[in-house]
């Protein structure tokens, strides 16, 4: 990324550790010589000032004062010399003293052939120099003077080659700030990745959530505050997620609302007819075997077994004909209250599929749904089993020649088309407007034969309407595909 977090932070680090590189080698060239010469020149004017008072006491040759003055020779690394008026010494701070006497005396008497000299700081008591020795290349720093005693007194350091110094340190701060460098981009780029690594997961969370999908959670357990953070887009994913669907049933309440009004008498009036209609068949039937079970018309008790069999067939599909028209009944006129929630429709199908393992076993029929991947759905999950239960059935009950049943989704933008499809006859062209409609049956022996009544896919019909989704039927050559739309998000 262009504007990566990693980079960013790796780059803010390399400034850091190059900046105060940098600014170290611009300090040591500009600062250090003169810093170090003005330290040399406070240690020679501490000293002066030490053996001024030692003189001004007159304990200057004194024994106790000998530890005294090795330690200021020692510590500020001063060539002492302190003679008297008549040329004798009285303490010098190494052995050659008349070598030492010599410099004093070029100093004297300025010897300007052997060195130059600027003058740093000149008093009534001392005159403090820094020399070049022009043979040698060297530098020093010389005090000489008067003491409170009168006699004289000459202190000598060496500053040595500050420029060379300063050049070694620069290259070895150069060497180490390389890898000062290298170390700290590593260190930066790991610990920006661990930085970084928990944020984009928040992205892709966030990212996912924009097209509403709250399946993905963010697991950390480390408990700082991008943690805190992903637990709280945790909250807001599943609070989101019940909120939506609410919203979702609330709205499709509303608008089945609106429509129940119209559809009431219509609806009323249609399904008189049509109850009236389907039950006259079987009471006829019920009526007629009790009539003549009554009076005896077969004694035997074979025929007598039969004719109880028979009422007790219409009975039964009765019974099962008024449960689906109660169940129709509160889908056309909205009382079943719809629950919009999202699920696993991979799942759904799976479960129906073993349900109806037994039948497809004793029909001798091949069912193939080749999907592993789960397909999240937004409908009310009991009403889409009813849905696919019809479907299967129906294919069941009609599937011929290689007797095969597929099951397949085709993934669109926002929804998914299932698929249910039998090989088989197709159906007629001018049927195939009117197979939704109540008690309509296309092959009525049949729908007889396996005990249908005609309602499963008004009810089919019905439950998608009540999800405001499409539902239909294609023929094809070898067979009929029933099939129905589900929204896979949540607007």
């Amino acid at each position: 990324m262009k504007h990566s977090l990693t980079l960013q932070y790796t780059g803010t680090i390399l400034g850091l550790v190059a900046g105060t590189v940098l600014l170290c080698w611009f300090l040591n060239t500009t600062f250090l010589e003169n810093y170090y010469t003005y330290n040399k020149r406070n240690s020679m004017l501490d000293g002066f000032a030490v053996i001024d008072a030692q003189s001004a006491n007159g304990t200057l040759d004194s024994a106790g004062f000998d530890v005294r003055f090795e330690k200021i020779c020692e510590n500020g690394n001063i060539s002492i010399l302190i003679i008297s008026a008549d040329g004798s010494v009285i303490r010098a701070s190494v052995n050659d003293t008349q070598a030492l006497k010599r410099q004093f005396m070029d100093v004297l008497f300025a010897d300007v052939s052997d060195t130059s000299a600027e003058i740093m700081e000149e008093t009534n008591h001392y005159v403090l120099e820094r020399q070049t020795d022009t043979r040698h290349d060297s530098e020093y720093l010389v005090l000489w003077g008067t003491l409170s005693d009168g006699n004289l007194i000459l202190m000598r350091t060496a500053l040595e080659s500050i420029r060379e110094s300063a050049w070694i340190s620069n290259r070895f701060l150069g060497y180490i700030g390389i890898m000062a460098v290298i170390v700290g981009m590593l260190i930066s780029i790991l610990a920006s990745r661990k930085i970084a690594k928990p944020i984009l997961e928040l992205t892709e969370i966030s990212r996912k959530m924009t097209n509403l999908d709250f399946n993905v959670k963010y697991q950390g357990n480390a408990k700082n505050e991008i943690d805190q953070l992903g637990e709280h887009i945790n909250q807001m994913s599943q609070t989101l997620e019940k909120t939506i669907s609410e919203l979702k049933s609330a709205n499709n309440e509303l608008q089945m609302d609106i429509e129940k009004k119209t559809r009431i008498d219509e609806m009323r009036k249609d399904f008189l007819s049509n109850v009236s209609h389907e039950l006259k068949t079987p009471l006829a039937l019920i009526q007629g075997y009790a009539e003549g079970l009554q009076e005896c018309i077969n004694e035997d008790a074979e025929s007598r077994e039969f004719y109880c069999e028979v009422i007790m067939d219409e009975a039964d599909k009765m019974n099962q004909m008024v449960k689906k028209l109660l169940t129709l009944n509160q889908l056309e006129f909205g009382n079943d209250k719809v629950m919009l929630e999202r699920f696993d429709l991979t799942e759904l199908i799976r479960g129906i599929i073993s349900s109806s393992s037994i039948l497809l076993k004793q029909n001798e029929i091949t069912l193939s749904f080749q999907t592993d991947m789960p397909m999240y759905v937004w409908a009310d999950e009991f009403k889409v089993e009813e849905v696919i239960t019809n479907y299967l059935s129906n294919a069941i009950h009609h599937a011929a020649g290689p007797k095969r049943i597929d099951i397949k989704y085709t993934q669109m933008e926002n929804y998914v088309r299932v698929s249910v499809f039998n090989t088989g006859t197709p159906i007629p062209e001018e049927d195939v407007g009117n197979i939704w409609i109540k008690f309509y049956k296309v092959d009525k022996a049949r729908t007889r034969e396996y005990g249908g009544s005609g309602i499963g896919l008004s009810i089919v019909k019905a439950i998608m309407d009540s999800f405001h989704r499409e539902c239909g039927v294609i023929n094809h050559a070898d067979g009929v595909e029933f099939w129905f739309e589900l929204d896979t998000k949540s607007n």
